[in-house]
C-alpha cells in the first residue's frame, strides 16, 4: 500500500479531495469522495473519459457521451469568463440541450446524477462550475436563503440573484452557439434553489421548449411563473414544505394565467431526495422522479415524428356485364335499341345453318 492510499482511511467529508481509483472511469487520480456511498468521482470533470484510451479493442462500442472542461464569456464575474462542464453525446446527429442551473454548492450528487442522465439520452449538457467561478461564494448562498426565508421566495430584488442568473443567462448563450446542438430545443433543469433559479431564467428566455424543477424553493414575486412560455414541469415530495409552497404559486398561477404547467406529487418524499448524498435520499422515489422527468424531456425536445397521413381509402366499383350479354344470360329479350343475337327476319339463312 503506498502513503497516499492510506489516505482513503481518513474521514473525508463530502466534497473533499483525495486520491484514489475513479469509480466511474477506473483511473487512479485525485477524486471526490461523496460520503453517503463512498463514491470517489474525478476532480477535473468526473465523468467517463476512458473512450479517450488507445487500448481499446477494435469493435468496443462508443461511450453514448464524452465531456470537456470549457470556458465561457460573461460579465457577470470580474474576470469575465466562467468555467463549466459540457457532456456532448458521441452519436453525429443535432442534439438538444439542456441547461441545468446549480445553487451555491455547486456541482453536488443531484447535478451530477441529472447530467449523466441526460447526456445519456442524447441531450448536450453544460453545467456552470460555480466551485470554481471567482467571484461567487458564501455572500451568494446567504442571498438565496435570506430571500427565501424572509423576502417570501428567491427574489429577483436581490443583487446576488440577480448576478447568479446573468451568469446562467450567458452560459445559456455559449450553450446554444455550439456545433452539433439544436438551439430551437432547448430546455432548463434545477434542484432546491438552482430550481428556483431555473424559474427565474425562464422567466426570461423566451426561447426555452421544456423548464423542469424538482423541489424548488419558493419565489417572490410568486406570480413569476406567468411570465414562462415553456411547458413546465414540477417535481416535490409530499413531506416537503418548502418545495409543497413553491407548487402552489405555480398552481395559483396557472388558475389565473393560461401556463402548460404539469405537477408531480412523490409521495413520502422529502426535499431533496434525488441528492445521493443527502439524508433525504430515497432510491426508489428517485428513480420514479428521473423516469418522469426524462419522459417529460423527450415529449418536449424529442417528440416522435407524425405518422403520414394515409391514402384515401377508393371503394372497387363492380364491373357490369354488356346489356346484351347480361339479358342472354338471364334468358330475356334484349333492350330495346340493343343489336339482336341471330340473323335479322327475312334474311337468307346460309347453307351450313340450315337444317338436314
Amino acid at each position: 500500500m503506498r502513503d497516499d492510499d492510506r489516505m482513503l482511511d481518513l474521514p473525508a467529508e463530502f466534497g473533499s479531495g483525495i486520491v484514489g481509483v475513479c469509480d466511474i472511469c477506473g483511473t487512479r487520480q485525485a477524486v471526490i469522495v461523496l460520503q453517503k456511498e463512498r463514491y470517489k468521482l474525478c476532480v477535473i470533470d468526473f465523468l467517463n473519459k476512458t473512450w479517450l484510451k488507445t487500448d481499446k479493442k477494435p469493435g468496443t462500442p462508443v461511450p453514448a457521451y464524452r465531456s470537456e472542461r470549457v470556458w465561457f464569456e460573461t460579465h457577470a464575474v470580474a474576470q469575465g469568463r466562467a468555467p463549466a462542464i459540457v457532456l456532448t453525446p458521441t452519436k453525429v446527429v443535432k442534439h438538444p440541450i439542456v441547461l441545468i442551473t446549480p445553487d451555491v454548492f455547486g456541482i453536488t450528487t443531484t447535478v451530477l446524477d441529472g447530467a449523466i442522465r441526460f447526456a445519456r439520452e442524447g441531450y448536450e449538457v453544460l453545467v456552470p462550475d460555480l466551485g470554481k467561478t471567482d467571484g461567487i461564494g458564501a455572500t451568494h448562498h446567504l442571498a438565496l436563503r435570506t430571500s427565501a426565508q424572509f423576502r417570501g421566495g428567491v427574489s429577483l430584488r436581490s443583487r446576488k440573484v440577480v448576478g447568479l442568473l446573468n451568469l446562467y443567462t450567458d452560459a445559456f448563450e455559449y450553450l446554444r452557439g455550439r456545433e452539433m446542438v439544436d438551439a430551437a430545443k432547448s430546455a432548463v433543469f434545477g434542484a432546491s434553489y438552482g430550481a428556483s433559479l431555473a424559474l427565474e431564467l425562464a422567466a426570461q428566455e423566451t426561447g426555452l421548449a421544456a423548464v423542469v424543477l424538482a423541489y424548488p424553493q419558493p419565489v417572490s414575486p410568486p406570480d413569476l411563473g406567468k411570465l414562462v412560455t415553456a411547458p413546465l414541469l414540477v417535481v416535490t415530495g409530499s413531506r416537503d414544505r418548502a418545495g409543497q409552497r413553491a407548487r402552489q404559486q405555480l398552481e395559483a398561477v396557472r388558475r389565473s394565467h393560461p401556463i402548460a404547467l404539469e405537477a408531480l406529487e412523490i409521495p413520502g418524499a422529502r426535499h431533496g431526495f434525488l441528492g445521493r448524498d443527502l439524508a433525504g435520499y430515497d432510491l426508489p422515489l428517485a428513480e420514479a422522479a428521473w423516469t418522469k422527468i426524462l419522459e417529460f424531456l423527450k415529449q418536449q425536445l424529442m417528440p416522435a415524428p407524425p405518422r403520414p397521413t394515409p391514402p384515401p381509402l377508393v371503394k372497387p366499383t363492380s364491373s357490369a356485364n354488356p346489356p346484351a350479354v347480361a339479358s342472354a344470360a338471364a334468358g330475356t329479350p334484349p333492350a330495346s335499341g340493343s343489336a339482336p343475337s341471330g340473323p335479322a327476319p327475312g334474311a337468307p339463312v346460309p347453307p351450313a345453318a340450315r337444317s338436314g
